[in-house]
């Protein structure tokens, strides 16, 4: 069954509409405009209804691409996120160099939503996958709970938790760039729609990272876009497009 069944739009006209919001940081109401330029008259709630639906699954279908942390030196950090007036929670971990291992969006700042994100960044790793070192904050929660997650078998026992301020630019940068997606949202109703629209964009910025570049077979922004329809069986798959990009740099060092 189509993925898109039941639809308005073609798959690839949702999928690039969903893509555009979740990259560029633009409301729903200029990307409705942008979108009516292209010859797509598409109201603006059809969109937010679109990022609602298919920024998790792409985030879902996508996660295998990304979720491989090329350093096992983690920087775990926590930004403020708005959802109906109050204050939330998105907990964030990323490597050294700055990619993408994983989010989680609480309503509460404390051990049990410390530990649950650590446990979702730790799950399916390999073991030489897993951190030998976690950089966070002065927050007490997380030396609670790597405490609680070595016991538990779920992390090293020779991990290494530092509480090195300067460490951690590397995560609060990424913060202020994810920022840059979130500010031109007009406000989060629910926890629920909040999560759904952060993973779009984290999972765009984590191609923009070029965390998924083994799939990006043209190496720009097209290739991206590429990555994405794959995942929902729009056009060729990822070795006929292989195949067909080497048959014409044959034929074109040949002519």
């Amino acid at each position: 069954m189509s993925d898109f069944k039941w639809r308005h739009f073609q798959g690839d006209v949702i999928l690039w509409a969903v893509r555009w919001y979740c990259r560029y940081g633009i409301s729903y109401r200029d990307l409705e405009q942008m979108v009516s330029e292209r010859g797509v008259p598409v109201d603006h709630s059809t969109i937010y209804r679109g990022v609602q639906k298919y920024a998790p699954e792409i985030e879902k279908r996508l996660r295998w691409h990304w979720r491989r942390p090329q350093s096992t030196s983690w920087r775990v950090d926590e930004t403020y996120v708005k959802v109906r007036g109050q204050w939330t929670y998105l907990y964030r971990a990323v490597d050294k160099f700055g990619n993408t291992i994983d989010f989680y969006l609480s309503a509460t700042r404390n051990a049990k939503a410390a530990k649950r994100f650590l446990g979702k960044a730790l799950n399916g790793l390999k073991d030489w996958e897993k951190p030998r070192v976690i950089n966070t904050d002065k927050a007490p929660t997380y030396g609670i709970v790597i405490a609680q997650l070595k016991a538990e078998g779920r992390c090293p026992d020779e991990l290494v938790h530092r509480q090195v301020k300067y460490l951690n630019n590397v995560v609060e940068a990424d913060h202020g760039k994810l920022k840059q997606l979130i500010k031109p949202v007009r406000g989060f109703k629910t926890l629920k729609t909040a999560y759904a629209t952060i993973k779009g964009f984290e999972v765009m910025r984590t191609l923009h990272k070029g965390q998924a570049a083994i799939f990006n077979l043209t190496r720009d922004i097209r290739g991206e876009a590429r990555i994405v329809e794959r995942a929902f069986g729009i056009g060729s798959s990822v070795l006929a497009e292989a195949v067909e990009m080497l048959a014409q740099n044959l034929q074109g060092q040949t002519a």
